[in-house]
């Protein structure tokens, strides 16, 4: 299987006024197509900020980086990911449908075609019978969820999400992680997902990448032997808090040699 993400001796250093901030170190990583990987640390440890080099929208000041073979810009160009935020940052103005089809609209496809997709990638996501609603008639849940739509509407081979359940409460992110678990089984993408949850990291992922406290290291990269079929109860078996327990002391470690 074919590596869609490849990072080596990866470095970036921000020039703020204050002076050098030495966000990402020695980020050496292959993500292999159709992989779940999570990244796990502290805040500020460069979780995002690595997802934001993938997505081209932070420049590595050393090291290599490669995006479906390509540059992260050049990949960028080919709409080879697409980008789902912690916010749904939905347009308030337009409907949960046509906020689903705005990145198609940008991209020049036909009205026939963004409708098409814009209604199979709603069905995906189980709101299909909200596509004429607004923004603020629907859950945090539900915005976050069309969010998810939004950035497979164009059928990008990878997805990248930015802690995209954080702010929502415990059975809601529950559902959204079996929902989400669903959709990456349908569908075959790339999932490169932040997130601060050892529960949430450990449940979705093929593998975790436990990161250090600033400047950003790997300081683990843990394989998940959980089946691919998850039901949530499986966060009770001792095969599951033995991958949680991992993950804490690579944190912990992480924490330790700061």
């Amino acid at each position: 299987m074919k590596d869609v993400v490849s990072a080596r001796a990866l470095d970036l250093t921000f020039q703020t006024g204050d002076g050098a901030v030495h966000a990402l170190s020695d980020i050496s990583l292959d993500i292999a197509e159709g992989e779940f990987v999570s990244f796990i640390g502290p805040s500020g440890c460069g979780k995002t900020t690595f997802l934001r080099c993938v997505a081209a929208l932070e420049q590595p000041t050393g090291g290599s980086l490669t995006v479906n073979g390509m540059t992260p810009d050049e990949a960028r160009q080919a709409r080879a990911y697409g980008y789902v935020f912690q916010a749904a940052g939905l347009y308030p103005w337009r409907t949960i449908g046509r906020n689903v089809t705005l990145p198609l609209e940008i991209m020049g496809y036909p009205k026939a075609e963004r409708r098409e997709r814009m209604e199979r990638v709603l069905r995906l996501v189980e709101l299909d019978q909200f596509a004429g609603k607004y923004p603020w008639q629907l859950s945090g849940g539900m915005q976050q969820r069309a969010s998810i739509a939004r950035a497979l509407a164009f059928d990008a081979p990878i997805l990248l999400m930015d802690e995209p359940f954080g702010a929502l409460d415990e059975i809601v992110r529950d559902r959204l992680n079996e929902e989400l678990l669903s959709l990456w089984a349908r569908t075959n993408k790339t999932m490169l997902f932040v997130t601060h949850s050892i529960p949430e990291a450990v449940y979705l992922s093929t593998r975790i990448v436990v990161m250090s406290p600033r400047p950003g290291r790997i300081t683990d990269v843990i394989e998940n032997p959980l089946p691919r079929e998850r039901p949530l109860d499986i966060r009770d078996t001792p095969e599951f808090l033995a991958v949680a327990h991992r993950v804490r002391e690579g944190l912990r470690e992480g924490m330790a040699a700061a």
